[in-house]
């Protein structure tokens, strides 16, 4: 499944001259258009009209006409779903404003966009009595918009996960992780999934724990080898400390 891109117009309109109130009242009207396929056929237009953050009525093109949620709302549905005219053109608006303006947008974007770079890491082991715990990372990816999940076995999982938010690096790229928690077992495999603009297909990378164990092998090896050159340095320094004070400084 592909990532769901949308595009939204959003419209405000502020009542406090008719009201009297300070504060006064918004009713305003958010179309936003759905889709994930590159070649838009699964496009969605929700139009709705908003009164006080709450939608009173909604045009939604899988159904195909207007549908009421309160008792004004309901009336305006009806008077509207009989207006030819305004049918005709609200359902046109698929093509001529979804799919023209996602065209545009996305052409924008696919021109710029940068794949990120994917690594699955170990936290947290395995002790027995607390799950372990995984973490995946997508590094400096571009634009922000991007979707993360996880599978055992192929299958996708629902619990056990925490997300972090895009994180901006500060330099037009972000980040984002992922964390799993789970009870390792035997044959078991663990997969993480990215989805991305950058990407036509999902991007999965498998849990290795051979990697992770390699890594720890390296880091210990790297500081045997420094501790072993500190020790090498302190006894060289001793040496040449000893054979300076037993030498004898004859003047000429």
């Amino acid at each position: 499944m592909s990532l769901p891109k949308f595009l939204s117009f959003h419209l405000i309109i502020l009542l406090s001259a008719f009201t009297g109130a300070a504060n006064g009242y918004y009713y305003y009207r958010w179309a936003e258009c759905i889709y994930s396929s590159s070649n838009y056929s699964d496009m969605v237009l929700i139009d709705g009209y908003y009164f006080n953050k709450f939608v009173y009525s909604q045009f939604n093109s899988t159904v195909g006409e207007f549908v009421g949620f309160t008792e004004y709302g309901v009336r305006n549905a009806e008077f509207w779903n009989k207006n030819t005219d305004l049918m005709q053109r609200e359902r046109a608006q698929v093509d001529r404003f979804c799919k023209y303006n996602a065209e545009l947008s996305d052409s924008a974007v696919r021109d710029k966009t940068v794949k990120p770079n994917i690594k699955v890491s170990s936290v947290k082991e395995y002790d027995g009595t607390h799950p372990a715990m995984l973490m995946c990372s997508a590094y400096r990816f571009y634009p922000q918009k991007i979707k993360v999940t996880w599978l055992k076995n192929n299958v996708a999982v629902t619990t056990d996960v925490t997300s972090t938010e895009e994180m901006p690096n500060g330099d037009w790229y972000y980040q984002i992780h992922s964390h799993l928690e789970y009870t390792p077992k035997s044959g078991e495999k663990i997969s993480c999934v990215v989805e991305h603009a950058s990407s036509t297909q999902p991007m999965i990378v498998d849990w290795n724990p051979a990697i992770q164990e390699s890594e720890r092998n390296k880091i210990a090896i790297g500081a045997s080898g420094l501790v072993l050159g500190i020790i090498i340095a302190a006894a060289g320094l001793i040496y040449y400390k000893k054979k300076s004070s037993g030498r004898i400084l004859v003047p000429h």
